[in-house]
């Protein structure tokens, strides 16, 4: 709990001495853009919303009320099977998803996800992998003017990045790759 503590009180309020004090694992995802610093805004802006949840998750049906429309706009439809209320065995996916080469799986982290697929990545429930998260929002800044960063604390290389790229692109950034 004290993670997502933390994490809200970064998203919110940026980095504070206590985080200075600490030596997470981190990694810098960089991105280009016309106003990097909306693009940070925005990112911050929905995972804000989605990381204060965790303690009472919302059904699936709600959060398009929760999060910034724009956002919900920019996720890919979603699938007929789930807009049916066929359910999906989350965890089997994500087994048989792991048993895959990962570059057969290099193209499901390419935008743009369902919104379901996002949330997924942080649903603490038993239905999502939030429970087993490996990257927490740690800083983000811009060095130059169309260039921006985002830095993630992590449990290590290589993490489920995923869902960061969607969040960053669909705020907005263009072209992201690591670096420091």
């Amino acid at each position: 709990m004290e993670i997502i503590k933390g994490e809200l009180r970064r998203l919110r309020s940026g980095l504070g001495s206590d985080d200075m004090q600490q030596r997470p694992f981190l990694v810098r995802v960089r991105f280009t853009a016309e106003s990097p610093a909306r693009v940070i805004a925005d990112a911050r802006a929905v995972l804000n919303c989605v990381v204060e949840q965790t303690d009472n998750w919302p059904a699936f049906e709600r959060w398009p009320e929760l999060l910034p429309a724009w956002f919900v706009q920019r996720c890919a439809p979603e699938h007929a099977e789930l807009s049916a209320g066929w359910s999906f065995d989350v965890r089997a996916w994500f087994r048989k998803w792991r048993a895959t080469a990962s570059r057969q799986n290099a193209h499901l982290d390419q935008g743009p996800w369902t919104l379901s697929g996002w949330l997924c990545d942080f649903d603490p429930t038993e239905e999502g992998m939030g429970d087993d998260r490996s990257w927490w929002w740690w800083d983000a800044g811009s060095d130059e003017p169309g260039t921006g960063w985002v830095e993630v604390a992590t449990t290590g290389w290589p993490f489920g990045s995923g869902s960061l790229f969607w969040l960053i692109e669909a705020s907005g950034g263009r072209y992201l790759a690591y670096g420091a």
